[in-house]
């Protein structure tokens, strides 16, 4: 491609400290075909040689390359990004996933494009598979499969998302209050205004976070700070802010001084408050309680792409129904209650 012809595609890349994975995430993504694309690195001020790799290893690309720079935050470094695209379809793409398939690009452009015909607002997210020598292990199996089905809180970055400038100049930019969640945030933005498509190619993302960090206690985190944005306490999240360290930086994670200081937090709130908060966190976690039959349907190979299996039906039908109400509310807060004191507990 001429690198002064339009591209139909800008690819968006938000980097800090990731020399390692330049030059492959270069290499891989020049394996894309038929498709015209840009790919804009927006780095967050790395301390490292990320911008130098970034310049070395585009040469000789069959796509133009730029670097910008700006102030570490993912959220503010892909809506400079999108600023920078000349492309009338951004893909906001994290730089530890990749494709398989040489015409992944070129099959998700053209999916949105029949979808987007006629003035239909719609965004496309791609299915999701972890990067495991061998096996996958179940919990990645389940994240995957939930990544497919069209539902709130299913919807995340690393899937990758791809979306019509113009769309993405009505429901976004993305929250730059925050250092992490900004892509659910925008998911939901982008499901409120219109609808998610599910992609007919594959996006495989690195399980690194969690393999450094610890499954559980990240997983525990995120469960936790998806449920204080749904109830509209984000306020309380202060105390979180520094669970989510940068790539390089990740470790071990220990939940009890986050929880210890979300504990103080709630603790602080009039009374009335933490009873409201609490039988709102019931609420939301009730209207996830899909998860578990989901979880059974897939142990039992009973799920299909973007669907669930007999179970979720059942539940979706049924179960999900019959507790739809105070008593199931109330039912959950407790619940939840219980679970947060024995996991502070646990993890002193």
């Amino acid at each position: 491609m001429s690198f002064e012809e339009r591209p139909e595609l800008s690819v968006v890349v938000p980097v800090f400290n990731e020399e390692r994975n330049m030059a492959p995430f270069l290499r891989a993504l020049s394996g894309q075909r038929e498709v015209r694309l840009e790919l804009i690195i927006s780095d967050g001020a790395s301390t490292d040689d990320s911008v130098a790799v970034a310049q070395r290893s585009s040469r000789g690309l069959s796509f133009p390359v730029r670097v910008i720079g700006g102030a570490k935050g993912r959220g503010g470094q892909m809506n400079l990004g999108a600023g920078a695209a000349r492309g009338n379809t951004l893909l906001f793409l994290h730089i530890d996933s990749g494709f398989s398939d040489p015409l992944a690009l070129r099959k998700g452009l053209d999916a949105l494009k029949r979808e987007a015909e006629g003035g239909a607002r719609v965004a496309g997210r791609f299915a999701l598979a972890f990067d495991f020598e061998g096996e996958t292990p179940l919990p990645y199996r389940f994240y995957g499969a939930k990544a497919t089905l069209d539902r709130p809180g299913c919807t995340h970055g690393d899937q990758g998302f791809l979306i019509g400038s113009d769309f993405f100049g009505e429901i976004g930019p993305f929250d730059t209050a925050l250092p992490l969640m900004e892509d659910t945030f925008l998911a939901e933005r982008v499901r409120k205004a219109g609808r998610w498509l599910l992609l007919p190619a594959r996006i495989t993302t690195s399980p690194r976070r969690f393999l450094a960090e610890g499954l559980l206690p990240r997983q525990t985190l995120n469960a936790i700070l998806m449920n204080l944005a749904a109830i509209g306490r984000l306020s309380l999240i202060e105390s979180l802010k520094k669970s989510y360290r940068s790539q390089d930086a990740a470790r071990r994670l220990r939940l009890q001084p986050f929880l210890a200081q979300l504990e103080e937090a709630i603790a602080a709130l009039p009374r009335a408050q933490r009873r409201h908060l609490w039988y709102l966190t019931g609420t939301y976690v009730r209207g996830n309680a899909w998860q578990i039959p989901f979880f059974l349907d897939l142990l039992t190979g009973g799920v299909s792409e973007g669907k669930g299996g007999k179970l979720l039906a059942l539940h979706d039908r049924f179960l999900g129904r019959l507790i739809d109400n105070r008593f199931g509310n109330w039912g959950a807060a407790a619940l939840t209650w219980a679970w947060f004191r024995l996991t502070l507990y646990a993890s002193r």
